[in-house]
């Protein structure tokens, strides 16, 4: 505490008019004490106990103290951006929707991926695909027998519930080496967040890769 205020209290209380300044000594008394809290620590022994517990330091919330956060492991295959697995020969998982494609526009799949992509590729077929080909009915009677074919190479599928979507999802986050074949707006948008997996769709007359790395397009696109 500052001499001045010291002095100042001192007098007022040595005064004989000290009914007439209580309110002047009451406000000198908040001064000293707000200066006590501001110079002294909390746990100086001269502080009282009513100035030690408005001094006294805030405890931590819980909510301040840091969290952990657990999140997924990345893939080894992933450079940054740019996914090592990819290479001929290219492995393709292919879609119900893009096989129905495929025949409405008179592709050969298997020739057509070939002349997209310039090298050999092998189709795959999970069997929650050929699952949902078998429940659309006799309308699509040629797709199961394209699918069928002894070089698409069947995958065999260990979830529950026959929506391929999901599992299409959860082989190439699991799985790098492979390129989606779907003409599916919602499967591509969730392909897209995946990072280094390409995906090849059916447009007119022909098979549109995007996301290929550039080591890997074709030479007559460079």
């Amino acid at each position: 505490m500052t001499p001045d205020l010291h002095t100042k209290v001192a007098r007022v209380q040595s005064c004989g008019c000290f009914q007439g300044n209580k309110n002047q000594v009451k406000r000198l008394q908040q001064q000293r004490s707000g200066l006590l809290r501001r110079m002294i620590k909390s746990t100086d022994s001269r502080l009282k106990p009513t100035d030690r517990s408005k001094a006294k330091p805030k405890k931590k919330r819980d909510n301040d103290e840091p969290k952990l956060v657990e999140r997924p492991q990345g893939s080894s295959a992933m450079f940054f951006q740019y996914n090592t697995q990819l290479g001929p020969p290219y492995h393709v998982l292919v879609d119900t929707n893009f096989v129905n494609f495929s025949i409405k526009n008179k592709l050969d799949i298997i020739k057509t991926m070939m002349d997209c992509l310039y090298a050999k590729c092998i189709p795959y077929i999970t069997d929650c695909v050929v699952a949902e080909l078998e429940k659309l009915g006799q309308k699509y009677k040629l797709a199961l027998r394209i699918i069928k074919d002894p070089r698409f190479e069947r995958l065999h599928c260990m979830h529950r519930g026959t929506y391929a979507d999901d599992c299409l999802v959860q082989r190439v986050t699991q799985h790098k080496c492979y390129i989606v074949a779907t003409n599916d707006k919602d499967l591509k948008r969730r392909i897209r967040k995946i990072p280094g997996v390409p995906i090849m769709n059916v447009a007119v007359n022909r098979y549109v890769i995007e996301r290929m790395p550039d080591a890997f397009e074709p030479m007559s696109k460079k």
